[in-house]
């Protein structure tokens, strides 16, 4: 893979408390995986429908071991009623 390479991780449509922990192990390990082969980290958010305030935690995760690894975490597609919920809780910085 190219280190230009961007193979988007996309969130599953529906996005809470009950699916977050399985949903971030499996994005953090792809994300890791797709830098460690030269590529982006790249989260494609546009799938989401029924989220609550896990779904950022899930992206806020994913973003800390990115960081971790020397990345940068890219999120595209954050519906709406997401971003409302991040400026709520003061990370809309993070996510962009």
């Amino acid at each position: 893979m190219s280190a230009s390479a961007v193979l988007p991780v996309a969130l599953p449509a529906v996005l809470t408390q009950a699916q977050a922990q399985s949903v971030s192990d499996a994005l953090v390990k792809t994300l890791l995986a797709n830098l460690a082969q030269g590529g982006q980290a790249v989260v494609d958010a546009s799938a989401l429908t029924q989220f609550d305030s896990s779904a950022l935690a899930v992206v806020l995760a994913c973003r800390r071991a990115v960081l971790a690894q020397g990345g940068q975490l890219q999120v595209q597609g954050l519906p709406e009623r997401a971003q409302a919920l991040a400026r709520v809780y003061g990370v809309t910085d993070l996510l962009n």
